[in-house]
């Protein structure tokens, strides 16, 4: 494993591939431990953070400028899950604000979130090509 590649890339590529990766570990943690502790309280409130910065540095991870291409054509599919990322933040968190038998339906955005931002945009990392292929594969 060589982290040279992304040591060497931009910050806000740095600060994604970072909070993504501590938002997987304490996903996993708060699928697993006991629910409505004081501990799954904090870690969850680090993971909302942590994937506040995927979704905020996701939007600055674009195709490389070219002549005539706008910054929509810069931008792929995955650029989707921005928003989606962004909405599921905000709804889980409603619920939590909500309380009472609201309070529930938190995990289910959250964890669509864990699922398809953390999981499925994650396995894309690493593609040929990719900063994170290249980390884990040369």
């Amino acid at each position: 494993m060589d982290w040279s590649p992304l040591l060497s890339a931009p910050w806000f590529i740095q600060a994604h591939a970072l909070a993504a990766m501590l938002a997987f570990f304490l996903g996993i943690v708060q699928f697993t431990a006991p629910k409505g502790t004081l501990p799954h309280r904090t870690l969850g409130s680090i993971w909302v953070v942590a994937m506040a910065i995927v979704a905020v540095s996701s939007a600055f991870i674009l195709a490389p400028p070219a002549e005539g291409k706008s910054l929509i054509d810069r931008m792929s599919w995955i650029h989707i899950l921005t928003a989606v990322t962004t909405f599921g933040l905000i709804r889980g968190l409603i619920f939590i604000v909500q309380g009472g038998p609201n309070m529930k339906k938190h995990a289910k955005p959250f964890g669509a979130i864990f699922l398809f931002g953390l999981i499925i945009a994650g396995i894309f990392t690493f593609a040929p090509g990719r900063i994170m292929h290249e980390v884990f594969f040369g």
